[in-house]
Formats: C-alpha cells, sequence, structure tokens
C-alpha cells in the first residue's frame, strides 16, 4: 500500500475522527479551485467536499449565452450624377446633398471624380487645365487610379449607412477615353471591381445646348465635337441602374426628378440590397 493510500485511510483525514482543530488546518490550508475539485471528486466520490468547495470563477458555471453583437445599420446607397460637361451635375449634386440632408434627416456625403485632393488627382488637375501632357492611355488609367484610392473608404461609408452623391464616376472615365479612339472594352477593364453604383442619373443635355453654357471651354475636354462622341460612347454604357433625366427641363423639375429617383434607391439599400462590384460577370 502506498503511502498516499495509507494517508487517505487515516480516519482525520476522511472525517471520521476529525477535531475542531484539524478542521481549522484544513479549511486554511487547502485553497480551492478547479484541480483541487477534481482530486476531492476522485478520492472522495465528491462526497464531503463537492458540496462545501465553490470555485472562485463564477463565469465557468454560467449557461447564460453573450449577448448578440449590435444589428448593423442599414447600409446607404451609391448615387452617381453622370452627363457631358457643363450638364448640371455639380449644382444637382449639392441640391440633392442639402435636401438629403436637412429635409430627409440622412447621412449622406457628396463626392467628386477626380479627386484633385490626392496625389494622383493632382496629376489629373494639371493635365485637365493644359499645364502637362500625357499619352491617353496614362491618363486613362490615372483617373481610374483616382477611383480605386478610394475604393476602401467608400465601400466603409456605405456600410456604416451613409450615402454617397458622386459627380462623374467609371462611365466617364471609360466614355471620356472611348471618345478619344481607345477600345471600350479595354477602357472598362481597370474599373473593374470598384463597388457598382445603386443609381446613375444621366443628365441629358444635347452637346450644342451644353455649349452656352457659362464657363464652357475652359478645360480640355469641353470642346463640341468631342462631346457629341463622349454622348455616342455614353449610350453604349447604359445598364439597369441607369435612369435617364432631361436636363434640358427647368432646374426645380430636373431637381424633383433626381429626388424621388434618389429616395427610392436609398429606400431599397436600406431593405437589405447588397453591394455588387462593377463589370464583374456572376
Amino acid at each position: 500500500m502506498s503511502s498516499f493510500q495509507s494517508l487517505l485511510r487515516n480516519p482525520l483525514i476522511t472525517g471520521a475522527k476529525r477535531t475542531p482543530h484539524i478542521r481549522s488546518v484544513f479549511s486554511k490550508s487547502i485553497k480551492p479551485n478547479k484541480t483541487t475539485t477534481a482530486a476531492a471528486s476522485r478520492y472522495f466520490g465528491g462526497r464531503a467536499l463537492k458540496s462545501s468547495i465553490h470555485m472562485d470563477d463564477d463565469t465557468c458555471s454560467s449557461t447564460t449565452p453573450p449577448p448578440p453583437p449590435p444589428p448593423r445599420p442599414p447600409r446607404g446607397s451609391l448615387i452617381v450624377l453622370e452627363g457631358l460637361d457643363r450638364s448640371g451635375k455639380t449644382s444637382q449634386c449639392a441640391r440633392l446633398v442639402s435636401h438629403l440632408q436637412d429635409k430627409e434627416g440622412l447621412p449622406v456625403e457628396a463626392w467628386r471624380f477626380p479627386d484633385r485632393t490626392t496625389c494622383v488627382g493632382s496629376m489629373i488637375a494639371a493635365y485637365l487645365a493644359n499645364q502637362s501632357q500625357l499619352d491617353d492611355r496614362a491618363i486613362h488609367l490615372l483617373f481610374s487610379a483616382n477611383r480605386w484610392e478610394k475604393r476602401v473608404l467608400m465601400e466603409s461609408k456605405l456600410k456604416s449607412g451613409t450615402s454617397l452623391v458622386v459627380d462623374r464616376y467609371s462611365y466617364s472615365g471609360v466614355a471620356f477615353s472611348a471618345a478619344k479612339g481607345l477600345d471600350i472594352e479595354w477602357c472598362k477593364a481597370p474599373e473593374v471591381g470598384l463597388i457598382a453604383p445603386d443609381l446613375v442619373l444621366f443628365l441629358d443635355v444635347p452637346p450644342e445646348k451644353a455649349a452656352e453654357r457659362g464657363g464652357y471651354g475652359t478645360e480640355r475636354y469641353e470642346q463640341l465635337e468631342f462631346q457629341k462622341e463622349v454622348a455616342k460612347h455614353y449610350n453604349l454604357l447604359r445598364d439597369p441602374t441607369w435612369e435617364v433625366v432631361d436636363g434640358s427641363l427647368p432646374l426645380e423639375a430636373v431637381e424633383e426628378q433626381i429626388r424621388r429617383l434618389t429616395m427610392d434607391s436609398i429606400v431599397t439599400c436600406q431593405k437589405g440590397k447588397p453591394l455588387a462590384n462593377l463589370w464583374l460577370s456572376n
């Protein structure tokens, strides 16, 4: 018989004739924990100590499940305004954002491409102002890179519930480069995988009428014949997300159409419409 087994048969240990002094010594010397509880259960059959030893960590015996994570807010909508130069996009973007913020109380931001505040955007700005010369393919890739610079932030904003009203997007980049004679599929390739708009509002204004508006001709692409070519390529890019708005109508009439179509899109996104990627076949 081992010394440990002999110890277990000692009546002082088994509790047959324990004195108050012995109980006091044991109560002070034994510090219950998971290990001592398991040992006691094996050697004493869980009789005395099983009922008297309590585990310090209450969480180990808890059966209450953790609280569920808070629900995500309804996602925002990606609204893109497209059109020829001087078609009224910038003005309508500003009016739409003001309405959504002040009248509808919705979280919304105004974005614009090219974003001339980035490093890539500053190169594009110099090119558009005729301050630098670049190959047509090079400037096309810079326009695309400018959009990719903002993709992560764009997705984060949309998922957090903020709608984005964007003045120009990939459709402009492709239409303008293809109007120069570049292959339209080559132009689309760098844009594949960007976030697809939920709604594209195309402000349809005849090139001749746009050329009559103030400020026309200050930038590289504001030439009537070139804008006509751009209009042709815009038509090739239309997809189910597009809504064509007559930009020749009075300002208030155009604004009303844009508000209605935008609110429809925002509601659809709030109901769970998933984000999609641009020009990716499923």
